[in-house]
């Protein structure tokens, strides 16, 4: 069994997009409702929309101080760890990914080579001319037909991800890296780790729809929370490089590397995969 697990404290607008994309990969999506002072009533909207779902369920609500990136973490370990040797697909409710091969079968690959841990990077999603579009009912790829890498130079955010693991591997802070034998998985400790499968043969793009309408003034918060658990002063770096670009993503700048995509994967990602690794 194949089982994804997301935490949600916004965004509850991707939801129906989020089942559509992965219930072709995954048995059954498990939802951990994140309540804070901002979302009070978040449970409510997230059960209004899984209703009619037999395999979506949530299997946890918790009440908790708002943008507390750590306590996330802590969320997705607790929940992996009650099945600890099976497959799990760790996701936030705006990451899509787009697999090297069928998810089945890139975790038979993992089992017959010993891997229990694929690592992968973000693909920033961003709409027409670079613009923050409203979610609707229309394809979220569709909405968003543009990707590229605008996050890191804009901001110096992480674009590492760890989105597919056995139950018993520890993530750390952002679910950006794993901790394996007491070490995390920094670039030079341990990537090439012998439970983690080949990055250049196996490497997930997590297509990061978190630029949509709203984005704009959540980055604001986050930034305005001011504390080292919500990471806001990469969050007000970020809102202060939109503010001097108009609030638009330059689609033209070569550093982006914007291409036009859709639902397609991203044509460059050996390029940029090793450029995330190398950060």
């Amino acid at each position: 069994m194949i089982r994804l697990v997301t935490v949600i404290g916004h965004g509850v607008e991707l939801l129906p997009h989020f089942i559509e994309h992965y219930q072709k990969y995954v048995d059954e999506i498990q939802i951990v409702a994140y309540k804070s002072e901002l979302h009070q009533n978040i449970d409510l909207q997230i059960y209004d929309r899984i209703k009619n779902y037999d395999n979506v369920g949530v299997v946890k609500t918790v009440y908790h101080r708002v943008f507390d990136w750590k306590k996330v973490t802590d969320l997705y370990n607790e929940v992996t760890n009650r099945n600890p040797y099976e497959w799990w697909v760790v996701a936030d409710i705006d990451e899509f990914h787009i697999y090297p091969k069928p998810l089945i079968e890139l975790t038979s690959i993992c089992d017959k080579n010993g891997w229990d841990l694929v690592r992968g990077g973000f693909v920033d999603r961003i709409g027409e001319g670079g613009t923050f579009p409203p979610i609707t009912n229309k394809s979220i790829w569709e909405t968003f037909p543009l990707g590229g890498f605008f996050r890191f130079p804009m901001s110096g955010a992480c674009p590492n991800k760890v989105p597919l693991k056995r139950g018993y591997v520890k993530l750390v802070s952002g679910q950006h890296y794993a901790e394996l034998d007491g070490h995390t998985t920094w670039r030079w400790q341990g990537w090439n780790h012998p439970l983690i499968a080949p990055y250049k043969e196996y490497s997930i793009q997590v297509h990061h729809f978190k630029w949509d309408k709203t984005s704009i003034e959540r980055v604001k918060q986050v930034a305005d929370n001011n504390q080292d658990y919500s990471f806001s002063e990469e969050y007000r770096l970020m809102y202060e490089n939109l503010q001097k670009s108009n609030f638009l993503i330059d689609i033209y700048n070569n550093s982006y590397m914007i291409e036009s995509i859709k639902d397609s994967p991203y044509k460059n990602w050996n390029k940029l995969i090793t450029k995330i690794v190398s950060l």
